[in-house]
């Protein structure tokens, strides 16, 4: 059997969780009609990068928010990572992601490291659990995480053979940081898949260009820019194809 899996170059509206969660649910509705089995949104998709507005707009596992969402995960079999800002119990704010598993259950991988300024609203976060997406074992990643080659090795020790990554870059951060995930499907023979922002947020214009790597650092396919795109890729036969469709 194949193994499908779909990152969305989605534009945020900044703040408003419930026309996200609209749009988060027809980017999987065209990844469910192509077969995909993971979806992976950029960071802070369900709310925009706005740090100023993060305190307002938590977002925890059992939130009413989420309900559409998780009834779309059951109905299509498809595990959807999409990402808000959680609260934890010491009121600290984590950048979060919220994995929204086919068997109607939600965990919550929270991001490790920070950029500079961050600290002055974010609190570093202890990652989170491998998931487990048909045979394959799936590593987790947000933005600054990528830019730490320990933070890739250590999925790869725990067994990850996919590094899913929800990021928002730049122009100018986009080669450092895709020239890094390039290099740690190389190193550590995972597949590598970077799901980036669509448009502006938080002040930050985003590259787009959302891409992936077979496990050898080959380019399987990336957008060629920033427009809303459901970029899909394929492994069958131990060979990736991928295909980039509007929504």
């Amino acid at each position: 059997m194949g193994l499908v899996i779909a990152a969305a170059q989605s534009r945020s509206v900044s703040g408003d969780i419930a026309r996200n969660v609209l749009r988060h649910l027809q980017f999987g509705r065209g990844a469910a009609e192509c077969g995909a089995q993971l979806l992976v949104f950029p960071e802070l998709s369900l709310t925009g990068y706005e740090p100023a507005l993060a305190g307002a707009n938590t977002v925890h596992p059992d939130s009413p928010c989420l309900y559409s969402l998780r009834r779309l995960a059951e109905e299509i079999q498809m595990t959807v990572v999409a990402g808000a800002p959680l609260r934890n119990d010491r009121d600290e704010l984590h950048l979060a992601a919220f994995v929204m598993r086919p068997d109607g259950s939600v965990s919550v991988y929270t991001r490790k490291h920070l950029h500079s300024g961050e600290e002055a609203v974010f609190t570093p976060g202890t990652g989170g659990a491998l998931l487990r997406v048909g045979d394959s074992n799936v590593g987790l990643a947000i933005c600054a995480d990528t830019t730490h080659p320990e933070h890739a090795a250590d999925s790869a020790a725990r067994g990850a053979n996919i590094y899913a990554a929800g990021v928002l870059i730049t122009e100018a951060g986009y080669e450092p940081d895709t020239t890094l995930l390039q290099t740690y499907a190389r190193q550590h023979r995972m597949a590598v898949v970077m799901a980036n922002h669509s448009g502006t947020t938080g002040g930050y214009v985003s590259a787009g260009r959302s891409a992936m790597w077979a496990e050898d650092g080959q380019l399987v396919i990336a957008d060629d820019g920033a427009e809303e795109s459901l970029i899909v890729c394929t492994k069958q036969d131990g060979v990736w194809t991928g295909l980039i469709r509007q929504i």
